[in-house]
């Protein structure tokens, strides 16, 4: 089964697939773009995408793409992030001057610069590609910051494991297939699904009443401006489900509300955060 990511092989996404999909064989690529179109056409049989992270919020790209596609999420994983630090083999943590990673990833170690002020952080464009550069180029003054999936990866040599300022930084991914090859869920306990409402007071207060009326629980709500529509907005929303029934039943109470609705999946969660 072949499994689009976006990113190097080691990235935080490889390390989610072997979860989600181990006897995946895994497709790196580039940009959010890349994953979908590469699902679409049919290129891959299923795709991890990253949808949300802890302390950063969500992953907007993906979610205005998977919106345009026919996709369906099949699963959800909630991964802890841990950052570490690693070099080339035999490199020493006392020659090292300059550390490369993601601006995201970065962004969560800054504990570890304040306390390191003569390293110099440095974007780079994925974790797992500044750990594979890193490796390649054996220079004595570079360290990267990136997964341990990575460091199996590339041969790199792990200096400091778990540099993140917060242990609380999870990613929420998704294993998703085109909507005609994803197995049908039998026991969900979430729902996903992106809706419009019509311009009036009220609209979104009624749409919300839905799923209130039936005492199911909106774990997540988030607007998006529409490509082409200036001022008016898509609503993703997470909800917790007990199963297919309510998911059927909740659905057809929205769509009496809004102009728009569409399911974006009903799944299980594996490993959730509030368990580990």
């Amino acid at each position: 089964m072949q499994v689009a990511i976006q990113g190097e092989l080691g990235s935080f996404s490889h390390e989610a697939s072997l979860t989600l999909l181990p006897e995946g064989s895994i497709v790196p690529c580039a940009a959010a773009g890349a994953v979908l179109e590469a699902l679409g056409s049919s290129r891959v049989d299923a795709a991890v995408i990253p949808v949300e992270n802890s302390l950063a919020g969500s992953v907007m790209d993906f979610y205005d793409l998977f919106f345009a596609h026919e996709f369906v999420v099949e699963r959800e994983l909630e991964m802890r992030i841990r950052h570490n630090l690693m070099v080339a083999q035999g490199v020493r943590m006392e020659t090292v001057r300059q550390v490369l990673s993601h601006p995201v990833a970065l962004a969560q170690c800054k504990g570890f610069f304040a306390a390191h002020p003569e390293l110099e952080a440095r974007a780079f464009y994925d974790t797992a590609g500044a750990v594979r550069h890193v490796t390649e180029s054996k220079q004595k003054d570079l360290a990267a910051i990136g997964s341990r999936q990575a460091a199996r990866q590339y041969g790199a040599s792990i200096l400091q494991e778990s540099i993140e300022d917060r242990e609380e930084s999870y990613t929420r991914f998704w294993l998703i297939r085109r909507h005609n090859s994803a197995p049908k869920e039998p026991a969900p306990t979430k729902l996903s699904v992106a809706f419009v409402l019509e311009n009036r007071p009220g609209a979104l207060l009624q749409a919300l009443n839905t799923f209130a009326a039936r005492q199911l629980n909106l774990t997540k709500i988030e607007s998006r401006p529409m490509t082409g529509r200036p001022w008016e907005y898509m609503f993703y929303a997470d909800v917790a489900i007990p199963g297919n029934e309510e998911a059927d039943a909740a659905l057809d109470d929205l769509r009496t509300v809004c102009s728009t609705v569409k399911e974006l999946g009903r799944y299980r969660v594996l490993n959730p955060a509030s368990k580990q």
